[in-house]
């Protein structure tokens, strides 16, 4: 008999294995500000932006990408990530983590394509691209080009990917004609800049933020959410969320205009937090108690307290930004440390709330 499909359970230790990339990351990154860590973090700080990208993301956006597709070789990108992760932090086997990545990366292409196979449409195009850019992020990393070289494109693969996703939606909310030609446009602007930034062309990260910026705005005028924030309980959290998570993209993108992608620059740690940590972390608290309970087939019951890590997020970002923008270390410091306490409170606000959904089932039964 052939295996077409991994249960729950046989998802989970993938799902682990994502979460340490992801606990290991943020206390590097708390690393790369002063604050005192565990040693076994410390040594990660260089390593910080692969461990989240690469690793924790690409585990989970990999993972629910084959439990969509209902087979079971797409399970093999999720798998390499996590352990692509987990060999950077062992400095016996940390040579290997870039090769896992870079197969991760190509095994979720391959069910990129098949989904775009599956049903040809410009959302299924977006997926497709942002696997893409995991793939040469992946690849220059491999290659040791640089973080700086690798960082628009692992961007642009969680960008494109939350953007394509979203976009599915407007279906139940279909944009003009006009809309969607310029959502085509700014595709088409996202690839040219990506290509500028590969071959060094002056200027393409300023380009790249401008089609940030554009698809920023494109979302407030198209995204459902403008509607469905006016209803009560999840669907509005949700909106919430995907709106605040706009704002931020937004703000990544005008920072970047004034060129603060390029390494080196004063305030690439705003732009780039506005983006890895305000856009796409606020998608993903967004998120999370429906993607989660599809992945792993567990109850997530909404709860009002899901606003409390929303908030924590929104405010520990923005104290960073102002400091990195002011030049204030210690607000930017602190800013960094609420950062991490944001997303612990996140994940435990996740963890009480899958154990109080297994209570409500167990009490209905």
């Amino acid at each position: 008999m052939i295996l077409r499909e991994i249960p729950p359970a046989g998802r989970l230790p993938m799902l682990i294995l994502g979460m340490i990339c992801l606990l290991t990351a943020v206390l590097a990154g708390l690393s790369r500000l002063a604050i005192a860590v565990p040693s076994f973090a410390q040594h990660q700080a260089a390593s910080h932006a692969a461990l989240i990208i690469a690793g924790f993301f690409g585990t989970v956006i990999s993972l629910e990408r084959a439990v969509a597709l209902h087979r079971f070789w797409p399970y093999l990108a999720p798998l390499c990530a996590g352990l692509g992760g987990i060999a950077l932090l062992l400095p016996a086997v940390s040579s290997l983590s870039a090769s896992l990545f870079l197969l991760s990366a190509s095994i979720f292409l391959a069910a990129s394509v098949q989904v775009y196979r599956q049903m040809p449409a410009v959302f299924t195009l977006t997926l497709l691209l942002g696997a893409v850019s995991l793939l040469i992020g992946n690849l220059l990393s491999l290659l040791q080009a640089g973080i700086s070289l690798s960082m628009p494109f692992w961007m642009g693969f969680l960008v494109l990917t939350i953007a394509g996703e979203r976009l599915e939606l407007t279906r139940f909310l279909p944009p003009r004609p006009q809309a969607k030609k310029i959502f085509i446009a700014v595709l088409g602007l996202i690839v040219f800049a990506a290509a500028g930034i590969l071959f060094h062309l002056p200027h393409a990260s300023q380009l790249l933020a401008a089609a940030w910026l554009i698809l920023a705005l494109w979302l407030f005028r198209y995204d459902i959410a403008r509607h469905t924030v006016k209803q009560t309980g999840l669907t509005r959290f949700v909106a919430v969320c995907l709106l605040a998570a706009y704002a931020w993209l937004a703000i990544g993108a005008l920072l970047g205009l004034a060129g603060a992608f390029e390494n080196g620059h004063p305030w690439r740690d705003g732009a780039l937090h506005a983006i890895f940590l305000g856009f796409v972390f606020s998608m993903v608290i967004g998120h999370a108690p429906i993607i989660f309970p599809a992945v792993m087939r567990v109850k997530i019951p909404y709860h009002p307290f899901f606003y409390l890590p929303l908030a924590a997020v929104q405010f520990s970002l923005a104290l960073r930004v102002l400091g990195n923008l002011g030049d204030w270390w210690s607000l930017r410091q602190l800013g960094g440390l609420f950062n991490a306490l944001s997303l612990a409170l996140f994940v435990l606000t996740i963890l009480i709330s899958v154990r109080r959904g297994a209570l409500i089932s167990r009490g209905s039964s």
